[in-house]
């Protein structure tokens, strides 16, 4: 089976928006764990735009932070940050539980890789870190700039295709960007193998970030799941607290995934969740296994999960103790799959 995937570097114009919507949802938290937050950020040409609702006792300066968000990931110029504001409307704010609208949720897990991933999906997001750590670490590349993208096409075990985007300094030329990261980003990962290699395949990148294109929180929903393998359920969790059932039932569907591949249940799990506005208790759940090849089918798991997990957002919060600020690191390579995230850790039986 044929599948493609990508990743993106931290200076994306989409995941420059979604740090800073997470780092917003990181300090409420940070000075008010019960923060009913609900951000989005917009970026494009020189400017920023911060909206939505907040109901808080928490107060500080959003516009200074995104700025600072900004520069820490590597963009130098200035940008001016537009911030509005509000409370929830008078009709929501007695809506309690986290459960705030319509939502369809899928976890995932597969016996795959260590990280209980696709393959596919681990190959992205590590050519996207190392292309951030190679910029970030190494004088050799002071020439890259932030922005960045990698592509990854994979049958099998066996990767037919990689495409990296990296956007660069007007010093160096084109084919000296392919050559390096040739050398130095994709034999490394592809050994000597025989693939289609594209390496900013349209010539020069120097015209990145905001500079070149817009950005908007939420829109990567595929880099932040499974990598569009499996469906992804119909709305981001980028810039929620975590009470909103978006955000706890995701997390807690990719636990319960993960669980049930860990004890071997199923090689691959697939949860599905579906809550409604005004109801804490989901109106549908369903989780099938698929078995190794030997065994071959499926299994249905929905009342292994139904009897063992609690899908209610107050509950999810407080199992996994998701009122911390640890959201911006997050907000890069994928969500899943990542080490100390709660998330990702054993089921305490």
């Amino acid at each position: 089976m044929f599948k493609t995937v990508e990743s993106v570097t931290m200076g994306q114009p989409d995941k420059v928006c979604d740090q800073i919507a997470e780092a917003i949802v990181d300090e409420y938290l940070r000075r008010d764990t019960h923060a009913n937050v609900d951000i989005h950020v917009f970026g494009a040409h020189g400017m920023l735009m911060v909206g939505g609702e907040v109901n808080s006792s928490a107060d500080f300066d959003i516009g200074a932070l995104a700025k600072k968000v900004y520069q820490e990931i590597g963009y130098p110029d200035d940008i001016e940050v537009f911030v509005n504001i509000e409370t929830p409307s008078e009709e929501m704010k007695h809506v309690k539980n986290g459960v705030r609208d319509t939502i369809v949720i899928n976890g995932y897990a597969t016996n795959e890789t260590r990280e209980r991933l696709p393959r596919a999906v681990v190959f992205a997001h590590t050519l996207a870190r190392r292309l951030d750590d190679l910029r970030k670490t190494d004088p050799k590349f002071s020439w890259m700039k932030p922005d960045g993208k990698v592509q990854i096409s994979m049958q099998g075990d066996r990767v037919q295709a990689v495409t990296v985007l990296a956007s660069h300094h007007v010093s160096i030329e084109a084919r000296d960007v392919k050559t390096a990261l040739l050398e130095r980003l994709v034999m490394p990962a592809i050994g000597e193998d025989a693939v289609q290699i594209f390496i900013n395949p349209i010539g020069e990148f120097t015209v990145a970030g905001f500079r070149g294109d817009s950005g908007a929180s939420g829109r990567k929903i595929c880099v932040d799941t499974y990598g569009g393998l499996i469906p992804h359920g119909d709305k981001s969790f980028v810039g929620k607290d975590p009470l909103r059932a978006e955000r706890a039932g995701s997390f807690m569907a990719r636990y319960v995934a993960r669980d049930l591949v860990e004890q071997g249940l199923a090689a691959s799990v697939l949860v599905n969740v579906v809550y409604t506005i005004g109801k804490a208790e989901p109106i549908y759940i369903n989780a099938t296994g698929v078995c190794g090849k030997s065994q071959g089918g499926k299994i249905d798991l929905t009342d292994v999960v139904k009897q063992k997990f609690d899908f209610r957002p107050e509950a999810i919060v407080e199992r996994l103790q998701l009122c911390q600020p640890i959201y911006q690191r997050m907000a890069v390579y994928g969500y899943f799959g990542r080490e100390g995230a709660p998330w990702e850790l054993k089921v305490i039986q």
